[in-house]
C-alpha cells in the first residue's frame, strides 16, 4: 500500500474519532425559550420516556439501563426505567442504536 493511502486512511480515522462520541447519552433536544411543558422537548427523549443512544458493540446493557434509571430519578418521573423498544441506525454514526425506556414507579 502506498504511503499516500496510509496517510489518507490514518487521517480519516483520526477525524472520525475526533468528531465522534463513544459514550452513551440521552438523546434529548429542547426548544429554547419554550415554557409550555408539552412543547419543550422535541427529541426522541422526554422526562417520562428516555431514549439512549449507544453502540451495542462496546456498551453493556447494564450501563444503558443505569443511564435510563438515572434520567427517571433526575426528573422525578419514576424510580426505574423499563425498556420498551430498540431501533438501529437512528442515532449518531458511532452510536447507531436508540434504546427506548418508560419510567415506572
Amino acid at each position: 500500500m502506498s504511503s499516500i493511502k496510509i496517510v489518507s486512511l490514518a487521517s480519516f480515522l483520526l477525524i472520525l474519532g475526533a468528531c465522534s462520541v463513544f459514550e452513551p447519552f440521552v438523546d434529548r433536544r429542547r426548544n429554547a425559550g419554550q415554557t409550555d411543558p408539552a412543547k419543550i422537548y422535541v427529541g426522541r427523549s422526554t422526562p417520562q420516556k428516555p431514549a439512549i443512544c449507544s453502540n451495542n458493540l462496546w456498551t453493556k446493557a447494564e450501563t444503558i439501563q443505569a443511564l435510563a434509571d438515572k434520567e427517571c430519578q433526575k426528573h422525578h418521573t419514576g424510580t426505574h426505567a423499563v425498556k420498551t423498544d430498540v431501533s438501529h441506525l437512528t442515532c449518531k454514526l458511532m452510536l447507531p442504536t436508540h434504546t427506548y425506556f418508560e419510567c415506572q414507579k
